[in-house]
């Protein structure tokens, strides 16, 4: 088992990602979105060759991995009105980029539903597939997560994606059902219960992303919390995960100071660090306390 993080969350830059994981002793990133002098941020399968070539000489100069690539590919800013051709080139830029760094696995998605929705389409399954083809007959693993996606509706609609599409595996999400609602459920859809979700898929996660949240009615949208302290089960899930031998990746992805899909939640650069590494050393020491119990 390792640790890891989402590295956007500690800041654009690639130095800055870069200093903030070994600010933590961590020897990979899970990479998203990313900026270098001279080009805007931009995910890892969009930037121009020239930022890409940067990005990948300073990982290599760093000794610094990237386990995992959180692609845009089918994710919530897409739906199947989307010209597939649009999900087709991003899978095929992801592709060398992600054999030129060594990396293993890819997050994908199954598109954002429609707003009455609570069935997975005949297409969305078709297209999971044929991207998740792709990716295999490359070497690549695609993850699919628990998101605001046709695959995270709810642990039903999770098990029957993955059960459509060979050679599918799951990244789990602690927080994401906290404020996701459960649309196998009869309306109004409660939201979904994380501990329920995580039993029903952990046999076939390969990884694991950490933020923690509590639902706040009043804004009917989550609050962000430090890992363990929010409603995200994190640490059951985390005990009974290592408990059963898991020993792939454990990702922080905070969201405290800063969302990726909410350009309204920002904070100052040091801020945005700061939080990183403290994010990062408060699961550390939640992982070391679980070992203990379950040394003991």
């Amino acid at each position: 088992m390792y640790l890891t993080g989402i590295a956007d969350e500690a800041g654009a830059l690639i130095d800055t990602q870069l200093q903030a994981t070994r600010a933590l002793g961590w020897t990979s990133i899970e990479a998203r979105a990313v900026e270098v002098p001279g080009h805007p941020k931009a995910n890892l399968h969009d930037l121009p060759d020239a930022a890409f070539d940067i990005v990948a000489g300073k990982l290599d100069e760093a000794g610094i991995g990237v386990c995992c690539f959180g692609s845009t590919i089918m994710n919530w800013a897409k739906t199947v009105q989307t010209p597939f051709e649009v999900t087709l080139a991003e899978v095929r830029r992801a592709i060398p980029r992600m054999q030129r760094l060594r990396t293993r696995l890819v997050r994908i998605m199954s598109f954002k539903p429609g707003d009455d929705d609570d069935r997975i389409p005949p297409v969305v399954m078709a297209r999971v597939g044929e991207v998740t083809r792709m990716f295999l007959d490359a070497g690549i693993q695609p993850v699919h997560e628990n998101c605001m996606n046709h695959g995270g509706m709810s642990w039903q609609h999770a098990l029957q994606l993955l059960e459509s599409v060979p050679g599918l595996q799951w990244v789990f999400d602690t927080a994401n059902p906290i404020f996701n609602p459960d649309r196998s459920k009869p309306r109004p859809w409660p939201k979904q219960d994380p501990w329920e979700f995580w039993t029903k898929v952990r046999d076939l996660t390969a990884h694991i992303h950490v933020k923690d949240a509590t639902w706040n009615p009043a804004r009917n949208d989550a609050d962000y919390n430090w890992p363990g302290e929010g409603k995200g089960r994190v640490r059951d899930i985390l005990r009974d995960a290592l408990s059963r031998g898991y020993d792939a990746g454990i990702s922080i992805e905070p969201h405290l100071a800063v969302v990726f899909h909410d350009a309204s939640v920002t904070a100052s650069a040091t801020a945005q660090y700061d939080t990183y590494v403290e994010y990062g050393r408060r699961l550390e020491q939640l992982v070391a306390d679980i070992r203990r119990e379950l040394a003991a």
